[in-house]
C-alpha cells in the first residue's frame, strides 16, 4: 500500500485570476472570511483551495503543497478536520459524505435530499469545532452556498463563528451576500471575488475545454468548439467564466452557442420548444437576460448578453414598447423568487414563452 504523502493531487489548478486571490488571502490574518460575488467566479474553488492550504502540512505561499497526506486526504474528500456544510443535494452531487444517519434516511427513501444547508448539519459543524484535532493546527469548516443557511441555521454557528474554539477557521462562500443575516456578515472579513478580464477567461475557457477533450474521447477530441462559439457562451454568461464553462460542458458548445443566438428570434415568435430542455430556473435566468438587452438597446444602451443583430428580430420594426419591457422586468423578478418550486414545470415554461412573446411584440 503506498504512502498517502506520495500520492500527487488529483486537484486541478485554479485558474490564474483565483489563484492571485489565493495568495492575497493566504498573508492575511483572520479565523473567518467571506467570499462573496456573482455566480461563476469560482466561489467554492477559491474556498476549497483556501481551506486545503491552511490543513496542508507543509503550505507554500502559493497555497497547498498537493503532496502531503492532508492534501491527499482533501482530495479524496476524507479530511477528518475538515468540515463541509453544505446542502445535501450539493453535498451528494459533488461527493463529499454525508453523516451516517442522514445516508440512511436518504438510501432507505424516508425523505428526499434537503436544498437547504439543515440546522441538524449546523449542530454537527458546532461539535466538529470541539473535537480534539486529528492532524496539523488547524480545523476548516466550508460553508456553501453561505445563502442556503436559514435563520435558525445561521444562528445556530452565530457563537461559534464569533470565538471559535482553539485554532478553528471559518470560510463562507456565497452567491447571494445580501441574503446573509447581518450578523453572519458582522463576524467574517470580507472578500469580494475579482471579475476576470474577458480576454484572460475567454483563454482559460478555451484551455479548460481543449484539456477536457484530450482526455475524453476521439471524436469529442475532434469536434473542439470554435472560439467564436466560447466567445457567445462567455458573453451569455455575463462574463462569469465558470458558469460557461458548466453551459459548454453540459452541451456542445457550437449548438448551444446557435441556441443563445436564436433564443430572441423565437421568444419574439412564441416558440415553446425554444426553452423545452431548460430547468424553469434556467429558462427564467436566459428570459431576464433578454428583457434586460432589450431594454438596454431601447434606451440607447450597448446589449450585455447578446449580440445587437441578434436583438433585432426579437423586438419587431418599431421595437418593443417601454413600458410592457418594464412590466415584464418586474414579473420576471418576482417569478425568480420562487422558481426552484414550480406548480408545473411543463405549464410554466408555456407560460413564461407566452408573456415573452406579449412582451417583445408590444408597441
Amino acid at each position: 500500500m503506498s504512502d498517502p504523502g506520495e500520492t500527487p493531487s488529483s486537484n486541478p489548478p485554479l485558474a490564474p485570476w483565483l489563484q492571485t486571490q489565493l495568495e492575497s488571502l493566504l498573508v492575511q490574518r483572520g479565523h473567518a472570511w467571506l467570499l462573496s460575488g456573482p455566480s461563476g467566479l469560482g466561489q467554492f474553488e477559491l474556498a476549497l483551495a483556501l481551506a486545503r492550504a491552511w490543513l496542508c502540512e507543509e503550505p507554500t505561499p502559493q497555497g497547498a503543497c498537493g503532496h502531503c497526506g492532508s492534501c491527499h486526504a482533501v482530495d479524496v474528500h476524507t479530511h477528518a478536520d475538515l468540515c463541509m456544510l453544505m446542502p445535501e443535494t450539493l453535498s451528494l452531487a459533488l461527493g463529499w459524505p454525508l453523516d451516517e444517519k442522514t445516508q440512511d434516511e436518504l438510501d432507505s427513501k424516508k425523505r428526499k435530499p434537503s436544498k437547504e444547508i439543515k440546522v441538524d448539519a449546523a449542530r454537527e459543524a458546532v461539535s466538529f469545532t470541539q473535537f480534539t484535532r486529528s492532524r496539523g493546527t488547524t480545523k476548516v469548516v466550508l460553508v456553501f452556498p453561505a445563502e442556503r443557511m436559514n435563520n435558525v441555521t445561521a444562528n445556530t454557528l452565530l457563537k461559534t463563528l464569533e470565538e471559535p474554539p482553539g485554532a478553528v477557521k471559518f470560510i463562507l462562500a456565497t452567491d447571494a451576500a445580501h441574503q446573509l443575516l447581518p450578523t453572519i456578515r458582522s463576524r467574517c472579513l470580507g472578500h469580494t471575488m475579482v471579475w476576470p478580464d474577458f480576454e484572460l477567461a475567454l483563454g482559460w475557457l478555451q484551455q479548460e475545454i481543449s484539456q477536457a477533450g484530450e482526455g475524453g474521447s476521439a471524436k469529442k477530441a475532434a469536434s473542439a468548439p470554435k472560439p467564436a462559439d466560447l466567445q457567445t457562451l462567455l458573453v451569455a454568461s455575463g462574463g462569469r467564466p465558470a458558469d460557461a464553462l458548466a453551459w459548454a460542458q453540459d452541451a456542445s458548445a457550437g449548438e448551444a452557442a446557435q441556441h443563445w443566438q436564436a433564443l430572441p428570434k423565437a421568444m419574439a415568435r412564441g416558440d415553446v420548444s425554444a426553452l423545452s430542455d431548460w430547468a424553469p430556473a434556467q429558462a427564467v435566468d436566459a428570459l431576464q437576460k433578454l428583457c434586460h438587452d432589450v431594454l438596454a438597446v431601447r434606451m440607447g444602451a450597448a446589449p450585455r448578453f447578446f449580440s445587437a443583430a441578434d436583438l433585432s428580430a426579437a423586438a419587431g420594426k418599431a421595437g418593443a414598447g417601454l413600458y410592457a419591457l418594464a412590466s415584464w422586468s418586474r414579473e420576471l423578478a418576482s417569478i425568480a423568487r420562487t422558481v426552484e418550486h414550480p406548480y408545473n414545470p411543463g405549464l410554466m415554461l408555456e407560460s413564461l414563452v407566452s408573456r415573452a412573446r406579449l412582451a417583445l411584440n408590444a408597441k
